[in-house]
């Protein structure tokens, strides 16, 4: 990055008071959070889009997406991915295996009646891509295609490490979030392919049931082409889960959420810094909220439970998602009954949800109560969609069990090592951020963290930083154990860690099992994770697409136990 010969780690002072803590409106929330910026943002105002910046910004200025009619379209929901035949197995050639061919391409969709259609990247013929329906146990293959332009139609950084002007300017690789893969089907950064291309990935699906999503995974360029559209959802079914008798078929609906910026035109708009050679910016917080690509949908539902099974598909934004009567400001209950890698062991209530980018949820809402009303889902100042309740009796055989799936937990004591992992943000002399790294360690650096397959470990990750950091494992899935306040300054200057009152436990809604956990703002958050599944190269890396593209991503080796010093 320019300037990299300035930079300081972002060091700030904390009070001890952790009621203070909790209740701290940081600068850069207010500004991402408040309806004037969601109706005054300008592409290249860093400031604006709640980055640190003192440059001025260019006046490309977004559309306001509230002067446009809301609940006028109803909710789209994604195609169901078909297979195209079936190939061998690449495990036993024997067997033959569900084989897919899924093609990244251009693509035209409204977004909103009265906008014209949005050019978007897609693997189908929307946004997002299709859906697939797969089962525990049952693997398949994917056949990923390349068939996109040669030239991109974002903003790329040829400053950022895996950009540079020599790469080519459209690459892509598929990482499928949350799967439990080798490494060769994983979607390792550095594994893109160029259009024309196509890369043949094996999906063994030897996993509880869950909502995976897959997204597009390319070295310095990942936020890009996923703001472009390259994403989709990924779903394992298993009898435990369909023993339950949970709302299922068309009461079980996916609720995938992503913020875009639109030009007047109603094109997507990328924001860019007031540096022409280095366009990076810190953030994207965009004030069209898109649910499965619409703009303020609409959804008829009847007065029964339903399942929604809910994405952040967003490159930044944290939604704080809460469930109104149209004209009230109370908020509604509602229970989440599965988080990023399956069930929790028993339902909680909830009236409101806080997801980061690559987390998912799974919701049961019950209409019942609210016949013939029309309900509205808000995240912070912003109108996400709206239900519309009929006023009919149903018959809702449907249920919500007290207990869902065990989940035990992890003994502390089965952990072989413990690491002390930093979150790290840089700022130049103007105190603007240029780059974040994960321990102080660039990509390109020798491998550090080395897990033995089989094994277990606690990664503590420190964060100094201003920002919550939603930080993912590659591969495994794992518990929280807790999360606590600390002295960020004594560690940055002599490496101890002096905590600020006692942990505090993970939420009821995160005790299931996780493949990526919010890492709050100047804590040290405990996770304990089971090295289980391949031997191989990974990743593990900041959710926050900006971040991840600027360094904010390091590889770990799973080391076979055979092969330990």
């Amino acid at each position: 990055m320019a300037e990299t010969h300035s930079v300081v780690p972002c060091l700030v002072m904390w009070s001890n008071d952790l009621r203070k803590r909790k209740s701290l409106i940081t600068r850069r929330r207010f500004l991402r959070d408040s309806t004037f910026l969601a109706t005054t943002i300008a592409a290249g105002s860093k400031q604006l889009l709640g980055a640190r910046s003192h440059s001025e910004p260019t006046m490309a200025v977004a559309l306001d997406v509230d002067t446009l009619a809301k609940f006028v379209d109803p909710l789209p929901l994604p195609a169901i991915a078909k297979p195209q035949g079936r190939k061998p197995s690449p495990a036993d050639p024997k067997l033959s295996l569900p084989f897919y061919r899924i093609q990244a391409h251009t693509t035209k969709n409204k977004v909103h009646r009265d906008l014209p259609a949005t050019l978007f990247w897609s693997f189908g013929s929307s946004v997002p891509g299709p859906t697939f329906e797969t089962r525990a146990g049952e693997p398949l293959l994917v056949e990923w295609s390349n068939s996109l332009p040669s030239a991109h139609f974002l903003p790329i950084d040829h400053t950022i490490h895996g950009a540079e002007a020599d790469k080519p300017a459209v690459r892509t690789v598929v990482h499928m979030h949350g799967a439990k893969t080798g490494p060769e089907s994983d979607g390792y950064p550095e594994d893109w392919i160029v259009p024309g291309k196509s890369s043949l990935y094996y999906y063994p699906n030897q996993q509880d049931a869950t909502m995976l999503w897959y997204h597009d995974h390319a070295l310095g360029i990942n936020r890009l082409n996923i703001y472009a559209g390259l994403l989709g959802a990924f779903f394992i079914r298993d009898a435990a889960e369909e023993a339950l008798n949970l709302p299922r078929a068309e009461y079980e609906l996916p609720l995938i959420l992503f913020d875009r910026l639109l030009t007047h035109q109603g094109q997507l708009l990328y924001p860019i810094s007031p540096d022409p050679q280095s366009p990076w910016v810190p953030e994207v917080f965009g004030n069209a909220i898109l649910v499965n690509g619409k703009l303020f949908p609409y959804l008829e539902v009847e007065p029964r439970k339903y399942r929604f099974r809910v994405l952040n598909g967003s490159n930044a934004r944290i939604f704080h998602s809460v469930l109104t009567h149209e004209n009230a400001a109370e908020n509604l209950p509602f229970h989440q009954i599965g988080t990023d890698q399956g069930l929790l062991p028993a339902p909680v209530l909830l009236t409101r949800l806080d997801l980061a980018p690559g987390e998912r949820a799974d919701l049961v809402v019950d209409f019942q109560e609210h016949r013939g009303a029309q309900l509205i889902l808000k995240s912070d100042a912003f109108v996400v969609m709206q239900f519309r309740v009929s006023s009919g009796k149903v018959n809702d055989t449907s249920s919500l069990p007290s207990t869902l799936r065990s989940v035990p937990k992890i003994p502390q004591s089965q952990a072989v090592q413990t690491r002390l992992l930093t979150l790290d943000e840089y700022v130049n002399k103007a105190g603007n951020s240029v780059m974040l790294l994960l321990n102080a360690t660039h990509w390109k650096a020798p491998i550090t963290e080395k897990p033995v397959l089989g094994s277990t470990e606690i990664w503590s990750l420190i964060n100094p930083t201003n920002d919550t950091h939603p930080i993912h494992l590659h591969l495994v899935r794992f518990q929280i154990l807790d999360r606590q306040a600390y002295e960020p300054w004594l560690y940055q200057t002599k490496r101890q860690l002096h905590f600020l009152g006692e942990p505090e436990p993970p939420d009821p809604n995160e005790t299931g099992w996780k493949d990526t956990v919010q890492a709050h703002s100047r804590m040290v958050t405990r996770i304990i994770v089971p090295f289980e599944g391949f031997p191989g190269r990974y990743v593990w890396h900041c959710h926050i697409l900006e971040h991840e593209d600027n360094e904010m991503m390091r590889p770990f080796e799973v080391v076979p136990a055979n092969r330990v010093p």
